[in-house]
């Protein structure tokens, strides 16, 4: 299937689906099912995933549209991760699971121990900040030393679920595992990434959060030229003007960070993995330091009706809060970069510019 295909395909099924009352409804407690269910039908959850597994086998660049279009109309669905869990299931010659997929990474906030039993590998620990668990049966878990799991969240034997909500009232569960049973236990299909979950959830992320950027510009375009003072549309002020010209130059550096760190993505006709985490970062800061300005001047055109629940520009300007701690935030990757660029030393700086890669230089002999 084409770009111009999916990306048509996209903004048919989001544009006539989701609405201001979708969402209210979704933040009051339902799950919208009828709309999973069209997204599942059309194939954008294993739109990554391998054909041979069952999937689409598009590229990031090619699924680019339906994560841009989570964001521009705020779909409130599980889609960038189970589009992820897809793929390295069907990297790794697992069958796909139906519905949604959560996803845990072991790291800080995760602590999860894999431990051998006479029934099989299982895990305990509890996970944090799980984005949508409550609303996935199955969860993919990438555990230290390049080993990925699937287990079971429906089991309330060994998974208990602790409700919690983000900034912009999606799930972001606590989750403790009680010797979970692994349904699946593989070595990752994509070893070259350290942390494929949080690396490949920064990517969807940056693009969702594009989507939101370029929905909250045509919004403050278009109620400067509607809002009228003193005789005039509030967009003929210079200053309004020069704060809108920002916010546009913000949303076009960041989708060119977000497509870039889509094309050098891995994808199941190419696992080429050497500049996927240099780009990964790069898109999240610049996207989050575009959402961090994008969000205050929005609200700063629109005023004060701007920060109430009635007015539909909360629920971009949330999701860009919550989306921009997700999977690392500005200065989580910021500080990694760094790292790698300390690392390389003077004459590795420029090189790396190039190859969107970071090879560490060996010390000088002392």
């Amino acid at each position: 299937m084409s770009e111009s295909m999916i990306g048509q395909s996209a903004e048919r099924l989001f544009s006539n689906n989701v609405d201001k009352k979708l969402l209210e409804r979704f933040e009051a407690g339902q799950w919208p099912a009828a709309l999973w269910n069209l997204t599942a039908d059309s194939g954008f959850g294993i739109a990554l995933a391998a054909e041979d597994r069952g999937g689409i086998g598009a590229s990031w660049g090619e699924a680019y549209p339906i994560l841009r279009g989570v964001g521009y109309w705020q779909a409130p669905l599980p889609l960038a991760e189970t589009m992820i869990a897809t793929l390295l299931l069907s990297l790794a010659g697992i069958d796909l699971p139906d519905g949604p997929v959560a996803l845990i990474e072991e790291g800080t906030l995760n602590r999860i121990a894999l431990r051998e039993a006479a029934g099989g590998s299982r895990l305990h620990g509890q996970a944090q900040r799980v984005a949508w668990a409550g609303h996935c049966r199955w969860a993919l878990v990438a555990l230290a030393g390049g080993r990925l799991a699937v287990i079971d969240l429906s089991d309330i034997a060994t998974a208990r679920l602790t409700r919690r909500s983000d900034h912009a009232g999606e799930p972001c569960d606590t989750v403790d595992l009680e010797a979970a049973p692994c349904l699946a236990l593989f070595d990752s299909p994509l070893p070259a990434l350290a942390l494929p979950l949080r690396t490949l959830g920064a990517i969807a992320r940056s693009a969702m959060m594009v989507g939101a950027l370029e929905r909250l510009l045509e919004e403050s375009v278009r109620y400067a030229g509607d809002r009228v003072q003193f005789g005039r549309p509030i967009g003929r002020n210079q200053a309004i003007q020069q704060s809108l010209a920002l916010l546009a130059g913000d949303v076009c550096s960041a989708r060119v960070a977000a497509l870039v760190a889509c094309a050098d993505a891995p994808s199941s006709q190419n696992r080429d993995c050497t500049a996927t985490e240099f780009s990964a970062a790069v898109a999240k800061i610049r996207v989050g330091e575009a959402a961090t300005r994008g969000t205050s001047i929005a609200h700063q055109v629109h005023g004060a009706i701007g920060f109430t629940h009635e007015h539909s520009l909360q629920f971009a300007t949330r999701r860009l809060w919550a989306w921009r701690e997700a999977c690392g935030s500005d200065a989580w990757w910021a500080q990694r970069l760094g790292e790698q660029a300390i690392a390389a030393r003077g004459a590795g700086f420029w090189p790396a510019m190039t190859t969107r890669r970071f090879e560490p230089s060996p010390l000088p002999p002392t």
